[in-house]
């Protein structure tokens, strides 16, 4: 995987992640804040009703404003203004909070004239664990009031924090799912850098074979022209395999270096006009060769003369190599390959038939991958390691030309090649 990938991936995540925490955020302090508006807005109506019941009893009124004062975010000040009776305060607070649904523990003071002082009233809980760990008692007296009591929620915090259950939920799947990125990420750079390695090894390693491979080719070559070796038969045909398997690893390594600089995107093409038919022409006169040792044939059919394309030779040449080569090997019976060549429009269409094993439907969509090899079943003299029709599929991606492939296990595979047209001026 490129570096420029990896940043965009990295960077689209970190944006989407930072837009999910400023969402989530926003949502919580809106939900926070929606919960602290709600749960005063039901203290001041609950408090309220508490005092019109206390001024009722006594057939007192209430002032007409300032009845309710909040001290703190969890302190109320109550301002009855007339004398009350303190005893029924609690029945009428657990009263009016059950109306409203406020199950929230609340202790309360009411103040006394005579001695200047908050008298402590009680604390009332509605969970027996109420108490742990929550400081009580401290209930400031008022200096504006004269008739008045003091409520507190010393839970009110945990209160909220309770109603936002499904906030923080979500919160949490938010704080997994960041750390599962941070960890993919970690994953793809350590795999992106034994990738690099690999690369680098196989790079370093194939340059190396260059030199012993070469040294290799000039011996057998020397080996050959020997009076002697020439006079022995077995000497000569031992001599030949040499070589031959020695021009054989040659090109596999070749091969290993061109799909190399493919993966880097250093492939340099260097494009002329080349006569098509001509060029085919060339190469088929060389697959003919081995195809007739199998006693097999090539039909050729041209339907469009003097038709050339832009292109590099060299890969155009290996390309057409690797697809009558693939035409030849994965052949159980005497090869009968046919090659059409003909124009459609402003593009020029070349196809290699041939009548072997055939590719299955699951497998003609991974041909192309890198290092796949389609299973031969009972064709085993078939070697190789699955970067032909990468190759071929690397070149033709390089210059922009089309390749599709026709194939039905049993009765062959055909591979077309779809190059515009060049036209000179």
């Amino acid at each position: 995987m490129q570096n420029s990938i990896i940043l965009r991936v990295f960077l689209l995540g970190a944006f989407a992640i930072i837009g999910i925490i400023a969402l989530q955020s926003y949502w919580v302090i809106s939900t926070w804040n929606i919960n602290q508006e709600e749960f005063d807005q039901k203290v001041n109506l609950a408090l309220y009703d508490v005092a019109k019941d206390l001024a009722k009893m006594n057939n007192s009124e209430l002032p007409a404003r300032d009845v309710i004062k909040r001290k703190t975010t969890n302190y109320y000040i109550v301002n009855i203004a007339n004398e009350f009776d303190a005893q029924d305060l609690e029945h009428f607070l657990h009263e009016e909070f059950q109306k409203r649904a406020l199950q929230i523990d609340f202790e309360y003071a009411v103040f006394d004239c005579t001695t200047n002082a908050m008298l402590y009233g009680n604390y009332c809980s509605y969970d027996p664990n109420g108490k742990k760990d929550v400081k009580l008692g401290h209930l400031p007296k008022d200096t504006e009031f004269t008739y008045y009591f003091g409520i507190k929620f010393p839970n009110r915090s945990s209160y909220l924090f309770d109603k936002m259950q499904l906030s923080a939920i979500f919160s949490v799947i938010l704080f997994v799912t960041i750390l599962f990125f941070a960890y993919s990420m970690l994953v793809i750079l350590r795999q992106k850098r034994l990738s690099e390695m690999q690369k680098d090894f196989i790079n370093n390693m194939t340059h190396e074979f260059k030199t012993p491979i070469s040294t290799m080719r000039i011996a057998a070559d020397v080996f050959l022209t020997a009076p002697a070796v020439k006079a022995d038969n077995r000497l000569f045909q031992y001599a030949g395999i040499i070589k031959d398997q020695n021009q054989r690893l040659n090109d596999q390594v070749e091969k290993m270096l061109q799909l190399t600089r493919i993966e880097k995107h250093r492939l340099e093409l260097k494009k002329e006009a080349l006569d098509l038919e001509e060029t085919l022409c060339e190469i088929i006169v060389g697959a003919s060769v081995q195809v007739e040792k199998q006693q097999g044939r090539i039909e050729y059919e041209c339907k469009a003369k003097g038709v050339e394309v832009l292109a590099d030779r060299l890969h155009l040449v290996n390309v057409l190599h690797n697809l009558l080569d693939n035409a030849v090997k994965y052949c159980t019976q005497t090869p009968d390959i046919k090659i059409l060549l003909k124009q459609e429009g402003k593009f020029v269409r070349l196809s290699i038939a041939d009548n072997g094993i055939g590719i299955s439907k699951e497998h003609a969509r991974r041909v192309f991958d890198k290092f796949y090899r389609v299973p031969t079943g009972n064709v085993h003299n078939v070697k190789g390691f699955g970067l032909g029709l990468f190759y071929v599929w690397s070149v033709c991606k390089a210059h922009r030309w089309k390749i599709e492939l026709d194939s039905e296990p049993g009765k062959g595979t055909t591979i077309s090649l779809l190059m515009p047209i060049y036209k000179k001026g």
